[in-house]
This record gives structure tokens, sequence and C-alpha cells, in this order.
């Protein structure tokens, strides 16, 4: 971990925000990257987080960083991001109808638009019937290895919410497992 020169009290929002972030980087990359649904992009939108936060610490004062604050601007940021590029889906299929092309933008390769279209599928079946909410949980508790205690401080959730919402996530993950090795056998 890195080293800081100031104390809590004397660190400047700005300086205080960074430090937050860094400590919590880890955890708010992998809420990025289940809500926004693409991996790739997980970079681009920790830094849109860290502006929000920024901005939002200046026009309210320098409140207090928790860990439930920064989980809640970092669903919107990952929203936000979504609704974007669903408007740029949109707007590449009204120009693909006409057959124009926006300028700076070319022409997109159909095979890699197929392909790209299919792989998106296979792992939507594998992982997108579960909620935003259930992946979130799963991955904090398994991948991250955190308690029961840390997620509901982390989230804003109490411990028996977060052992009763855990629960039912494993439950939905596995009966979505069962019913995809069922399909695979009988085929």
């Amino acid at each position: 971990m890195e080293s800081f020169t100031c104390d809590e009290l004397s660190c400047s929002p700005p300086e205080r925000l960074r430090r937050v972030l860094a400590q919590h980087e880890r955890w708010l990359r992998q809420v990025l990257a289940i809500r926004s649904g693409e991996s790739t992009v997980t970079d681009e939108l920790f830094q849109e987080l860290a502006i929000a936060a920024l901005r939002s610490q200046q026009q309210t004062g320098a409140g207090e960083l928790t860990p439930a604050w920064l989980y809640t601007v970092a669903v919107r940021t990952a929203l936000l991001h979504r609704r974007r590029m669903g408007r740029r889906r949109r707007m590449m299929d009204r120009f693909a109808g006409s057959g124009q092309v926006p300028d700076g933008e070319s022409i997109p390769d159909p095979l890699g638009l197929l392909l790209a279209k299919e792989r998106q599928k296979l792992v939507q079946a594998a992982i997108g019937r579960l909620l935003p909410k259930d992946r979130e949980l799963l991955v904090l508790k398994y991948t991250e290895g955190w308690s029961y205690a840390e997620i509901s401080a982390h989230l804003g959730l109490t411990e028996p919410q977060v052992t009763t919402q855990l629960h039912r996530a494993r439950a939905k993950l596995r009966s979505l497992l069962s019913a995809h090795v069922l399909s695979e056998a009988s085929r």
C-alpha cells in the first residue's frame, strides 16, 4: 500500500478522496464491471467515478466518504455508461438502416459483429440471468473473500440482509447451473 504524507484531518478533500478511492479501488472496479456489463471499460469508468465523487463532494461540502456512498456513486456511474452505450447502439442502428455512416466512424465488419454477438449470448447465458446485486454479492464474497460484516458495511446493508441475499443468490446460481447442465446433457 502507498504511504501518505498527510494525516486524516490535514488532507485536502481531493487528497482524502484519492486516498479513499485507492483503499477501495479493487471492489469498486468489480462493481463497475458487473453493473456496466463490460469489463473492458472498467478503467474509464473508475476515472468517471473519481470525477463524479469529487464533483459531488465539492458541491455538498467535505462530507463523510463512506464505502456505501462510494458504492452508490459507482452504481450510478455504471448505469449512466450503459445508458450512453444504448443511445450509441440506437444511433448506429438508425444509420445502418439508412446506409449512412456518421462522420469519423467506419463501417463495422459484419463477421466481427456476428462473432461478437454470439460470444455475448454465451456469456449472458452463463451469468446474465442473475440480478446485478446478486452478482455483486457473490463476487465480493467469493472473489474478494469479504466477510458478511465487510459486505454490509460497504453496501449499506445489515448483516442479516447480506446473509439472506447471499443465500438467495447462491440458490439462483445453483438452479441456473443445473438447468444449463441438464439442457447440455439432453442434446
